[in-house]
């Protein structure tokens, strides 16, 4: 019980602080590549020629449902997430720091995060680039099953290679690795168009990259740092 207080507290902890961290980071960063990319994607939308028409395009706005309104609660609800994600994957990191065993501190905890930015940002990266508003990228529910294989096989094959020494499961972590990038990541149509020109995209992907870094650093240098703190006190 005594340590899964001291996982939950410690999770709580970096998980609030790093979504804080990210929130702010993707306000200056990603948020207003996203803005300017809507923007090219209204843009693109055919204009409706008809009162028959219009009534058709607000029917379909309905059915695309409910989206927080810019300012204010687009930037709470984007806190919001980014809190609830990082209290997420601290809980991920502490469980495996608990398991792992042995002392910790921040420098334990920030390869911990970098392997998270590592499983969940780089690997399905090299296949499935972060999407800006207006990119045509295929099936939706073919993308996420692909990302999230990918980054199922990608952890596994860091927890096999932070929890094993010998060097078969070292040749079986690099297969985990990749298998999914072998397999390929369903790309979109050939004749698929986006609506935003390409150094957009390109600034969103190095910006939502450079982000997640920087969130996934902070959240396992926070998460060693508090899993130490709240640990057993000596003597």
């Amino acid at each position: 019980m005594a340590l899964l207080r001291r996982l939950l507290y410690a999770a709580l902890c970096a998980g609030i602080l790093a979504g804080i961290l990210a929130a702010v980071v993707h306000q200056l960063g990603t948020v207003p590549l996203i803005l300017k990319a809507e923007e090219y994607e209204h843009a693109a939308a055919p204009a409706a020629p008809s009162a028959s028409a219009a009534a058709a395009a607000h029917r379909v706005s309905d059915d695309a449902g409910w989206a927080p309104e810019e300012g204010l609660e687009r930037t709470l609800f984007t806190l919001a997430g980014d809190v609830l994600a990082g209290i997420g994957f601290a809980l991920l990191l502490a469980a495996g720091i608990a398991l792992r065993g042995g002392e910790v501190t921040w420098r334990e905890g920030l390869f911990w995060g970098l392997a998270g930015f590592l499983a969940f940002t780089v690997a399905p990266g090299l296949g499935l680039p972060p999407d800006i508003p207006g990119s045509e990228r295929g099936s939706l529910f073919e993308r996420e099953l692909w990302w999230l294989a990918t980054a199922g096989l990608t952890g596994g094959a860091l927890a096999l290679l932070a929890f094993t020494k010998r060097a078969l499961y070292a040749f079986l972590a690099a297969a985990l690795i990749l298998l999914p990038h072998l397999y390929g990541a369903p790309q979109p149509a050939s004749d698929a168009a986006a609506a935003a020109p390409p150094s957009l995209a390109h600034q969103f992907v190095v910006a939502a990259t450079l982000a997640s870094f920087v969130f996934w650093a902070a959240l396992g240098a926070m998460t060693g740092h508090f899993f130490r703190i709240f640990g057993p006190r000596p003597g």
